[in-house]
């Protein structure tokens, strides 16, 4: 099941997604921009976006449960939020990744391409990818 964020689920975010602080993550709650999904009543993950140039849904953050992965849940996690921005409009999504990280290619097999990257300082190569909806 995927379903909306709330802000009773903030302590469970917080605890988990520590690239984002508290305040941060209870604003894009409000704005219905954090997915949960669930399986068996139980939190196994949970997606983030927000706006590239405040026109194009970006892709900030997905994460499943290690014991959550290699199921197909990720592929309809994002299969998910893809028609939910479909329903609200928009045409073009977008997603980085780091490129020693095997992500940019499980988005390429749903038929993301790469657009470009850039090199964070002291980190690996940014891989931004976008998809047309």
């Amino acid at each position: 099941m995927i379903r909306f964020a709330k802000t009773d689920d903030i302590d469970i975010l917080v605890q988990n997604d520590t690239n984002i602080d508290r305040q941060e993550m209870l604003n894009l709650i409000a704005l219905n921009r954090v997915y949960i999904m669930e399986a068996d009543g139980k939190f196994i993950g949970w997606l983030r976006y927000n706006l590239f140039w405040d026109n194009t849904p970006f892709m900030n953050m997905i994460h499943l449960n290690d014991e959550n992965r290699g199921k197909g849940y990720g592929r309809s996690f994002v299969e998910f939020w893809e028609d939910e921005m479909r329903k609200l409009g928009y045409r073009t999504v977008m997603t980085s990744t780091a490129s020693d990280e095997f992500a940019q290619h499980f988005y390429i097999k749903l038929g993301y391409s790469t657009i470009g990257g850039f090199l964070p300082i002291g980190k690996p190569f940014e891989v931004i990818l976008s998809k047309k909806l």
